[in-house]
């Protein structure tokens, strides 16, 4: 998995740590191993930018997800692709992570990133059980196998 990651939000995380919890997640989702994925992290300023242009909604989030080949869970047969990016505001997130750190944060963060890039999302009520189930389960095998 070719998983590039760049850090222009002023702030220190671990990113060898968000690499390995979306590669784990994306060969736990069937993902072709020579795929590619992007993990950018923002301050607010930026992520609320982003936020108004791409989703019309005002002020910071913690985490956007911008597909690139519309890449489905077990699809490696199809071959490698480029899945998309993924895009974190760790000042954001520090505000969410009321009784973890902020790495737990964050991992949850990318791992939440990376099921939207496979086309989960949580609109709807059944849908949200579905997605955070998975979230769930892919953090807790992650922090296992660590």
């Amino acid at each position: 998995m070719n998983i590039e990651i760049s850090n222009s939000s002023n702030m220190e995380c671990d990113e060898s740590a968000l690499v390995d919890v979306a590669y784990f997640t994306l060969l736990k989702m069937g993902i072709h191993p020579e795929s590619e994925l992007s993990i950018t992290l923002v301050d607010e300023a930026k992520i609320t930018e982003l936020h108004i242009e791409w989703m019309d909604l005002p002020g910071p989030t913690d985490v956007l997800s911008f597909p690139m080949d519309e890449m489905l869970p077990n699809s490696a047969a199809n071959g490698p692709g480029i899945v998309g990016d993924i895009v974190l505001c760790p000042s954001f997130a520090l505000t969410q992570a009321k009784d973890h750190s902020l790495a737990d944060e964050l991992a949850l963060l990318t791992v939440h990133g990376v099921l939207h890039l496979l086309g989960y999302d949580h609109a709807e009520l059944s849908e949200e059980r579905v997605m955070f189930e998975l979230q769930d389960t892919c953090l807790a095998e992650w922090k296992a196998q660590r």
